[in-house]
């Protein structure tokens, strides 16, 4: 890389997606450099930044970027609505350390399908894992070096043209290269003021000395504007906004308000004054901000009370994070908090997915027998109810952050003569939790649940139906379904919807998955749920590439091709992981099944980890004929038809190593997967289990039959399998597996070389099928074994082409073949 900043940042921004971070000190020149680099990328700019005063409004900073109201409470969300209004242009973010939290966390998403640049001024105030993340998400981490001498002169003269050689060299020693500072000691250098001393803070120095120049009306109002952190109208800023104008230290957005040209500036000007007149400052702004802004002025004035009176008052006239965020504000402050209000806000931070949030601001009123361990604690009789609904909210919310275990001690203590809601409440938690932990346990506790609740809640039934699936008892998937078309709390039915999505496909029943899915995804699509409708379009797609072709009709979907559109589509934007790794997983399967197993290796390079993924990672290394690689498993294989997958394909990398050590068959699997394994190891019926995949993953069948011919001891039996695998194969475009089964047909001396009955004399099927996978970039020799042809033919199939296109090369040839033959590749190029 380059040690200019400028150039550096502006190369990365134009190689594609990126996210830059310009960082630096105070004065140093962030916002200057921010903006000649945005002047100097292709496309249109959209700048926005963060605000000091309202940090906490979700979204806030994207919102002034594209100009347009955001959704903050869903994050993949709100990365694919910056994302559709940016698109080929620039996203310019100023004062990051300033930013709300949903910003900074969309900014990873952003940085996958958008070029991002933004300014940090350090040191700041993010927290070590928003920081992390940002670290991880940036494609170049820019630090703004201090001016060069030549280049600090330079600066110094443009700001006091009348300095001579000696004072101008002062300035710039004294200045250490910081922009700020050399503009400040310029000006008092030219106005003739004495040297600075050696212990002070030069930017500090040099700022509190030009403010000194104004006049007061003018530090106030830029003081104001320290404390506001965000642009202001010139009424609230009084007589001295037209004087901060003159001095050039604020500019005008449109709409009149007046924005510090330096945040910092204005920081300092505050903190120029004293702890009373700020104290003061922070009052008046109370009086003259709306009631979420005043709050916080007012705490900052040092009255807790007045403003958790005003958090409430605001909270009250808002909804989703802004009312979550005013309600932890409010149980934060030094002063008295309703316990009525801590559940309120719990309830709240939960709608609002901070589940975390919500466990901490309940603690101080959950007594302390139920945040004790101990089984044998038993509360009094005599307990708060506000106290009971507390450990039970809590509960709740430690469950959803991912903490069964306390989940369930918080709960255990809660008595049952508590109200039934209460009750109702607390077994929900206590059933989740023991399914989460001990998931035979949960059968018996289910059973007294039931019991206890013959009409048992939503959330009740919810749990149970969990209980049920996860065992797989009769009528699980009915129960499932009917608590997720309930139509009631969208978490639970969404929830639950998942649920079932998730069981369906591990029992291969993939048709049924799909259609849940769809019929999920609608409903989330209806209601703007973007998350969770992009995390069931991503499994309904995963379940039809393990599908393959013979979908029904009534899903109305357009084959693999359009999985592939759906899913590429799907993971150019800004998804939750489930999401990604399905779309990720369905569409490396495809692309390694027809022979581009180099753009799987890549997509699934950028995945997480997920059984999905793990999974077609093992199977694109076996079909590229890496079966070192596919043999070894992974930490988690997931449960029913992935865990069989898993297995299958750790006994083909076996068989093809020659080694034929026994490997344990999972528990738990459908019902081909289990057949499949068995004929493995007992040596027979591979034929037989093949018939039972062909409702459910035709490209496993295609693999059972090459099996049968490759094991079999009676050829006519093993030539009749590799030939109607070689002909399945052929049909669905499974590319790599057709070359496999007429490898075997070769150990019987039968060679194969179809013609495409839509050739007309041009280029054979064969002919096709090398120069997609020439278009690849795959050599001749990996060619060969995935067609399951000698190098020598490859050759001849390459010159043939070449001849009859006249191509001049093999590449040439594979543009021309793709020119000619439209109806060979999709939308995508395959």
């Amino acid at each position: 890389m380059t040690d200019d900043p400028e150039e550096a940042a502006r190369t990365a921004l134009c190689q594609g997606p990126a996210l830059v971070v310009i960082a630096g000190p105070p004065g140093c020149g962030r916002t200057t450099l921010l903006r000649r680099i945005a002047a100097g990328v292709p496309g249109p700019a959209h700048l926005g930044g963060g605000l000091a005063m309202l940090a906490t409004v979700p979204a806030l900073a994207l919102s002034r970027a594209v100009r347009a109201r955001l959704p903050g409470d869903d994050i993949p969300l709100l990365a694919e609505a910056v994302r559709s209004r940016v698109r080929g242009g620039l996203l310019v973010l100023d004062d990051l350390q300033h930013v709300d939290a949903a910003t900074l966390a969309a900014l990873p998403h952003l940085a996958r399908g958008c070029r991002v640049l933004v300014a940090l001024r350090t040191p700041h105030r993010l927290s070590d894992t928003a920081h992390a993340a940002l670290r991880q998400a940036a494609t170049a981490w820019i630090a703004v070096p201090p001016l060069t001498a030549d280049a600090a002169h330079t600066l110094a003269r443009q700001t006091a043209g009348g300095l001579d050689d000696q004072a101008a060299a002062a300035v710039v020693a004294r200045a250490g290269g910081n922009p700020l500072a050399i503009i400040a000691l310029a000006r008092q250098a030219a106005a003739g003021r004495a040297p600075i001393g050696e212990d002070i803070d030069q930017v500090a120095y040099a700022i509190a000395t030009a403010l000194a120049d104004l006049p007061r009306p003018a530090r106030t109002a830029l003081a104001a504007l320290g404390l506001l952190g965000r642009p202001a109208p010139p009424a609230l800023l009084g007589t001295g906004a037209a004087d901060l104008l003159a001095a050039g230290l604020v500019t005008a957005e449109p709409g009149g308000s007046l924005l510090p040209v330096s945040a910092y500036v204005a920081e300092t000007a505050a903190g120029l004054l004293d702890a009373p007149a700020r104290a003061e400052m922070h009052a008046r702004l109370a009086d003259l901000t709306p009631p979420a802004e005043a709050a916080r002025h007012l705490a900052a004035a040092g009255d807790p009370a007045a403003a958790y009176r005003k958090a409430l008052g605001a909270a009250d006239r808002l909804a989703g994070a802004e009312r979550a965020a005013l309600l932890l504000f409010a149980c934060a402050l030094p002063t008295g908090v309703d316990p009525r209000v801590r559940l309120a806000a719990a309830d709240a931070a939960l709608a609002a997915g901070r589940a975390a949030d919500a466990a901490d601001v309940l603690r101080p009123i959950v007594p302390a027998v139920f945040l004790s361990a101990d089984p044998g604690t038993r509360p009094s009789a005599t307990t708060d109810p506000l106290a009971l609904e507390a450990a039970v909210l809590r509960g709740e919310a430690l469950l959803q952050a991912g903490d069964p275990v306390t989940a369930r001690d918080t709960v255990r203590a809660v008595p049952d003569t508590a109200a039934a809601r209460v009750v109702a409440a607390r077994d929900r938690v206590m059933l989740l939790s023991v399914l989460a932990t001990e998931p035979m346990a949960a059968l018996e506790l289910a059973d007294k649940i039931a019991v206890r609740h013959p009409q048992p809640p939503a959330g009740i039934r919810a749990a149970l139906a969990a209980v049920r699936a996860t065992h797989r008892q009769p009528g699980w998937d009915d129960t499932l379904a009917a608590v997720a078309d309930t139509g009631g709390d969208p978490l639970i039915t969404r929830w639950s919807a998942w649920l079932l999505v998730e069981h369906l496909a591990a029992e291969g029943r993939l048709v049924d998955a799909a259609t849940a899915a769809l019929r999920a995804a609608a409903t989330a699509g209806d209601d703007l749920a973007y998350g969770w409708q992009t995390r069931f379009l991503a499994a309904a797609d995963w379940a039809l590439a393990l599908h393959g072709p013979g979908f029904p009709a009534t899903l109305a979907w357009d084959g693999t091709e359009g999985v592939l559109r759906r899913a590429a589509n799907l993971t150019d934007r800004a998804l939750p992981e489930q999401a990604r790794a399905y779309a990720i997983a369905a569409t490396a399967l495809i692309e390694a099944d027809t022979g581009l197993l180099a753009a799987a290796r890549a997509r699934l390079d950028t995945a997480g980890i997920h059984p999905a993924v793990a999974w077609v990672a093992r199977e694109a290394a076996w079909l590229d004929g890496q079966p070192d690689r596919a043999v070894r498993a992974p930490a988690e294989t997931g449960t029913g038809l992935l865990a069989g997958l898993h297995a299958i394909t750790a006994r083909w990398a076996a068989y093809d190593l020659g080694t034929q050590a026994a490997t344990a068959i999972p528990v738990d699997l459908p019902a081909p997967a289990r057949r499949t394994l068995t004929a493995w190891a007992v040596g027979s019926g591979l034929d037989d289990a093949a018939d039972s995949w062909q409702p459910v993953a035709l490209r496993e069948q295609v693999r059972c039959l090459i099996a049968a011919g490759l094991t079999s001891a009676d050829r006519d039996r093993a030539v009749a399998a590799l030939l109607r695998a070689e002909h399945l194969a052929d049909s669905a475009g499974l590319t790599v597996l057709a070359g496999r089964a007429r490898r075997g047909l070769r150990r019987h001396q039968i060679h194969r070389d179809t013609r495409s009955p839509r050739s007309e004399g041009r280029l054979t099927q064969r002919e096709r099928d090398v120069l997609r996978l020439v278009a690849a970039g795959e050599p001749t020799r990996r060619i060969a074994g995935q067609l399951g042809i000698s190098a020598e033919t490859v050759d001849t199939h390459i010159r043939a082409s070449m001849r009859k296109l006249g191509a001049r090369t093999r590449t040439e040839a594979a543009a021309l073949a793709f020119a000619t033959h439209p109806f060979d590749i999709s939308e995508d190029g395959r």
